[in-house]
């Protein structure tokens, strides 16, 4: 929207070189929902570190999307598998993890 800060990002965590928590904490915001791509990569980074830096962090799982990958051990892996994984990663100790559909229902 017109008007709305935009904060580049510098590097895969939103927090990293940018200005992103002090504008935050300055507006005593505590509360994020966290929508993006790659799930398993900028979007886990950004919610891991948001969960440590004490936010409460709500992830959409159906705002956020990733590739297929081959795991460490060569095993082809689909996109809906990795980005499962990621949210099992991070659901209950980085963030809650919740649906479009239950976080604006307000039941997550």
């Amino acid at each position: 929207m017109n008007g709305e800060p935009v904060i580049p990002k510098q590097t895969n965590s939103a927090f990293i070189g940018t200005d992103l928590e002090a504008r935050l904490r300055n507006g005593n915001l505590d509360t994020l929902v966290v929508v993006g791509v790659i799930t398993n990569n900028s979007v886990e980074a950004t919610v891991r570190m948001a969960g440590n830096l004490g936010f409460q962090t709500y992830l959409v799982a159906d705002g956020c999307f990733t590739f297929a990958r081959t795991d460490w051990s060569g095993t082809a892996r689909s996109a809906d598998d990795v980005h499962a994984m990621s949210l099992a990663n991070m659901d209950s100790e980085y963030c809650t993890v919740t649906t479009a559909n239950l976080l604006l229902s307000d039941q997550s």
